[in-house]
């Protein structure tokens, strides 16, 4: 399988300095800042990558299980929402939540839902971040 690498650059302190954050093979970087992660500064956070792998994630394993269903998915859109909660006096992700509405042509409501809770529960990210509390809400268009 594939090894994926990402890079973090930090300048500063933690409240007054900042960084960013690329992915290998891409010119895009993200910065980030205090503010971004703790606050509603501007910028990007870990959160928010972990967010955006997850729901990435699920919507490629979703559209795969549907097709291995027979079902020809035409757009799957997830929204993952990571919670970053005080436990036990350390910033700890607790939650993901996803939001999901696709248009899957021809499929029962029961065998919808049944398809996204296997995705949910296989996802790879899914099963990385299998030590906290995922939910999710699918609606099919």
């Amino acid at each position: 399988m594939k090894t994926n690498q990402a890079h973090a650059f930090w300048k500063g302190n933690l409240k007054d300095g900042n960084g960013r954050m690329q992915f290998e093979n891409s010119d895009t970087e993200f910065p980030f800042s205090f503010k971004s992660r703790f606050e509603e500064g501007v910028g990007a956070n870990p959160e928010m990558l972990i967010g955006s792998a997850h729901a990435g994630c699920f919507s490629m394993a979703f559209s795969n299980i549907l097709a291995e269903e027979g079902y020809e998915p035409v757009e799957v859109a997830t929204k993952a929402k990571i919670k970053l909660e005080v436990v036990d006096g350390a910033p700890t992700i607790t939650t993901s939540h996803l939001d999901v509405v696709a248009e899957v042509p021809n499929i029962e409501e029961n065998v919808f839902q049944e398809l996204a809770t296997k995705a949910k529960e296989n996802c790879p990210v899914s099963r990385a971040l299998g030590s906290i509390h995922i939910t999710m809400e699918a609606k099919l268009r």
